[in-house]
Order: C-alpha cells, then sequence, then structure tokens
C-alpha cells in the first residue's frame, strides 16, 4: 500500500489527523523507562492517531542501545499506522544506502530530508514508489530566518526551496515539513495547496491551535499532520488516552467550522459515536449524508419498480468519500488475479479509473453501444487476447450490465472470473453470476447499509422497513 493511501486510512479509521512523536524528553523521562514510556505512549493512542514520529537523532545519541531500541519501537506500532522517521537526512553521499535501510530493513513509510543538497539527494528514496518524503522547508529556530527569509521577507528563500521541490515528486510521493508562524504557515499553504504538511511540535505548541489549522488546513480540511505537543503525552501521571483523545476533538471541531464556510468541498465528519463496530459504517453513513440514498417509487435501469433509488454519481464530487470507495473495492481485488480492470459504462467508469491508477494495471471498457463511425470498436483500450479482466460495477440489481459487459469483454478474446461491484441488493443476483461462469463480489449488501443507517438513527422505523422490503 503507497503511503499516502495508508495515511488516508488511518485518518479515516481513528477520525484524526495527529501523529506522536515518539522521542521523549530525557529530562522528564528516566533512561531506564525509556521502552516502559514508548510502550505506554503507542499502546494508549493507537486508535487516536494516524501517524508515529521516531526522530532518528534521539536514538542515535543512545548510541548501540538507542539503534535497537528505536527498532523495538517500529515494531510495536502496528502495521497499519504510518511511521514517519524524522531523519533530517542531508548526506547526498549515503542517500542510496540510507533509503535501503529506512524503507527495506526498517520499514518505515517515509523519512525528513533536508534540502540543501537537491533533488540528486531527494532521488534515491523516491524510486521506492510505496514510500514518500517530507522535505524540511521552513524550521521555526529564530536564529534560522536570517537564512530561510534571505533575500527580502517578500521574496524569502523558503518560499523559492518549496517551488522547487514541487518538481521532485509527485504531492503522493513528496510532503513538506514546516515548523513556523501561522502566517509564514498560511503562504506555504498558499504556495503549495495540494501537499501534505507536516508540522513540527514546536508550531503547534508555541501557537493557537484554531489559527494553525486555519493556515495549514488545505480546502477540504486535511493535508496537515498535527502533532501531539509532547507536554500533553510526557506529564507523569496523565492520562494519555483521554487528554489525547480530547485534543483529536478538539481538531476535528475546529475542522468543521472552518471547512463549513468553503462551498467547494465538504468534509464529513461523523456525529455518531458508541455505535456497535460495523465493517463501512462511516462510508454507509456518509453516503446517506450526502443524498446518495433517497426514498420514494423509483424505476431501477432493471426495470424493476424501488421504494428507494441509490444514486452513486455523486460521490465523484465527494474526494473524501470517494477515496474511501476506492480503498473498499481495492480491498477485494487485492486478492484477485487480473491484467486489466473494466468498468461498465456509465456510472462506474469514474470508479474504475481510479483503481487503475491506484493499483497501476492498464483499463478497458466495453462500449455501451457501438459508433456507426470511426474505429467501431466494442471495447476502447488497448488488450492482447488471452488476459483475464476484473470487471468493476457500481450496483448489482439484476445482474444484467455485469454480464453484457462481461460477454463483449469475452467477444474479443479476454477472460473475465471476477466481478466486483459496490452494492448487492442480493436476492440471488451473486447465485445468477455464478451460474453464468462469474464469481461476484461486492463491498456493501443493501441489509448492512439498511441496519447500519437504522442503528444510526438516520432512518425510521418505516424507511427501515422500505430498505428491507424484500429482506
Amino acid at each position: 500500500m503507497q503511503f499516502f493511501d495508508k495515511l488516508l486510512y488511518a485518518i479515516e479509521r481513528n477520525q484524526s489527523l495527529l501523529y506522536v512523536g515518539l522521542d521523549p524528553d530525557p529530562e522528564i523521562v528516566d533512561a531506564d523507562k525509556l521502552w516502559e514510556w514508548l510502550d505506554t505512549v503507542i499502546a494508549q493512542t493507537a486508535d487516536l492517531v494516524c501517524a508515529y514520529k521516531p526522530i532518528l537523532g534521539f536514538y542515535q545519541a543512545l548510541g548501540a542501545p538507542g539503534l535497537e531500541l528505536l527498532k523495538q519501537t517500529l515494531e510495536r506500532i502496528p502495521t497499519h499506522i504510518p511511521i514517519i522517521l524524522d531523519a533530517k537526512h542531508s548526506d547526498i553521499h549515503t542517500s542510496t544506502v540510507f533509503a535501503k535501510t529506512a524503507f527495506e530493513e526498517w520499514r518505515v513509510d517515509a523519512v525528513t530530508l533536508s534540502p540543501y543538497a537537491g533533488w540528486d539527494h531527494v532521488a534515491p528514496f523516491l524510486v521506492y514508489p510505496d514510500k514518500a518524503v517530507f522535505v524540511l522547508c521552513y524550521t521555526g529556530n529564530p536564529s534560522a530566518a536570517v537564512l530561510q527569509e534571505y533575500p527580502l521577507p517578500s521574496q524569502p528563500f523558503y518560499l523559492h526551496l518549496v517551488n522547487e521541490a514541487k518538481n521532485w515528486g509527485t504531492p503522493a510521493q513528496l510532503g513538506l515539513k514546516v515548523g513556523a508562524t501561522p502566517e509564514i504557515l498560511a503562504r506555504i499553504r498558499a504556495v503549495a495547496p495540494e501537499r501534505l504538511i507536516l508540522l513540527q511540535e514546536d508550531a503547534a505548541e508555541m501557537h493557537d491551535l484554531a489559527t494553525i489549522l486555519a493556515a495549514g488546513l488545505d480546502k477540504q480540511g486535511e493535508g496537515l499532520l498535527v502533532p501531539v505537543p509532547p507536554s500533553l503525552i510526557e506529564e507523569p501521571g496523565r492520562n494519555i488516552a483521554e487528554a489525547v483523545r480530547q485534543l483529536r476533538d478538539t481538531v476535528n471541531e475546529e475542522r468543521l467550522r472552518i471547512v463549513q464556510g468553503n462551498p467547494t468541498c465538504e468534509l464529513w465528519l461523523p456525529n455518531v459515536c458508541l455505535l456497535q463496530s460495523e465493517p463501512h459504517r462511516d462510508l454507509v453513513l456518509q453516503l446517506y449524508d450526502i443524498g446518495c440514498i433517497i426514498f420514494g417509487e423509483h424505476k431501477q435501469a432493471s426495470g424493476a419498480i424501488f421504494p428507494y433509488y441509490i444514486d452513486l454519481r455523486k460521490i465523484i464530487s465527494q474526494p473524501q468519500i470517494f477515496h474511501k470507495i476506492l480503498s473498499a473495492y481495492a480491498e477485494i481485488l487485492k486478492d484477485l488475479e487480473f491484467d486489466r480492470i473494466a468498468g461498465i459504462p456509465y456510472g462506474s467508469l469514474p470508479t474504475a479509473t481510479g483503481l487503475s491508477l491506484r493499483l497501476e494495471r492498464p483499463m478497458v471498457y466495453p462500449r455501451k453501444e457501438v459508433k456507426a463511425h470511426g474505429t467501431q470498436k466494442v471495447i476502447e483500450g488497448n488488450f492482447q487476447p488471452g488476459e483475464t479482466v476484473v470487471v468493476v460495477d457500481d450496483i448489482l440489481i439484476s445482474g444484467k450490465s455485469a454480464i453484457e459487459g462481461a460477454e463483449k469483454l469475452k467477444s474479443v478474446g479476454l477472460k473475465v472470473e471476477d466481478i466486483v461491484v459496490f452494492i448487492d441488493h442480493e436476492k440471488g443476483v451473486k447465485d445468477k453470476l455464478r451460474s453464468n461462469g462469474y464469481r461476484a463480489h461486492s463491498v456493501l449488501k443493501i441489509t448492512e447499509i439498511s441496519e447500519t443507517l437504522y442503528n444510526a438513527g438516520r432512518v425510521d422505523d418505516e424507511q427501515f422497513k422500505l430498505l428491507m422490503w424484500e429482506h
């Protein structure tokens, strides 16, 4: 899984933009209790943060025992939470070796780099497509301003650095590490609206949280990794989990307040809690909240009349939700064998395109109708007969569109074994596909959607009965 996808999964899972720095102050935490402290912090925050950030220099300063402690700490972190190794690596001559150590031996997900050796220093880290780097572009040390703001505050070097670093890697590969005032953070965000920003601990402790978030968040209320202040987790006797939970909730409330004024893209945060842990619960609630589930008699593509309608076309205008849907599909696809992805026109074409880009698998699609002009192709895209194609569709009601699309693909010599849909209306349609020689997979079932909405109080008894009308 790529770093950016892993990070978004952790953000969505824990509803958090917080990360924890794993480098305790030796004046507060006794040297002989370092592992006990690290183990406790990780155990109490694993459900509340989206990343961990050990500082390499802290462990190096402890000598050989420190590096052993680092390995022990890395192994303790849950595998679904990204690790950003704060190395600030700056030696171009050891960059290839260090990248191999960090990414292959230590298996961290990202590292921080000093940018002054230029792109040649960064390149060895970017050859790992599933990893990422954060370039240090501004530090909050007061004496560094004479360098960072040279030659003029109106034309500072740090903004030139940001613009240059944007050419070194994609937004999914390269982020920015920033320790700055809200004013400087806002200038960096304006120059790099698409970049992930890793905020240094000192910036979070020295300035008002609301002001920092307003300056650093992107238009979707994301794009900023916020540190848990060291004072919050190092104070003896403090309930770490409760303190971090309160901070997370405060950040989310502020995110919501900031984004509510932005009409371009709404941020969704859950307003329910203490529900039973249900697979894809938040995703179901999001779909309902953006109006994808409509009640009233509606004619389906199959010709059947249902007392509700599920309209998934809205998801393409909701990047946060669309990303979750792609992740859910990808979880199924990772266990299947296929050469290409095929989307069924027209509803699932955006999804198939997104999956093709994410999984780096080529895409084809069967035309809904063959044009009388041009190439008159039945299948669009390049392929070789004999290749295996997985079919991606949005909703499985009768199975007609999926089967027709699969048959078109087979008519040109392609193999189709698996059909993956987002929602299965059940009613035995998977059995129908099986009888036609296809394995059917679904992210959600209509009964699962109905029960989740009912348990969350989104639908009343009557609406629940409508959703379950044939089950």
